[in-house]
């Protein structure tokens, strides 16, 4: 039996459960297992085009644009930040 599915988890396992694997101790031959189970996952993902992930952030980014102090900066008064005194050089 290969090591490799004793210590490789199946998709239901959740992700903090993962067993650390040391890549240099798998043969060959668990290292392309692996990689073919990791592609038959990600050829489940559902793809988006670049233009629409791009338009949908750029809403998200507009629609808290007043909210947000990086965009809108923070006032004197609730900067934490602002340094107390001046810098004294003898």
């Amino acid at each position: 039996m290969s090591s490799l599915s004793q210590t490789v988890p199946t998709p239901s396992v959740q992700a903090s459960k993962m067993p650390v694997i040391n890549m240099d101790e798998l043969t060959d031959k668990d290292k392309a297992v692996m990689e073919v189970t990791q592609l038959k996952l990600e050829v489940k993902l559902e793809r988006w085009l670049t233009s629409k992930c791009c338009e949908e952030v750029k809403d998200y980014i507009q629609a808290g644009e007043e909210e947000d102090t990086l965009v809108k900066g923070i006032s004197e008064d609730k900067n934490p930040f602002k340094e107390k005194g001046g810098c004294v050089v003898c």
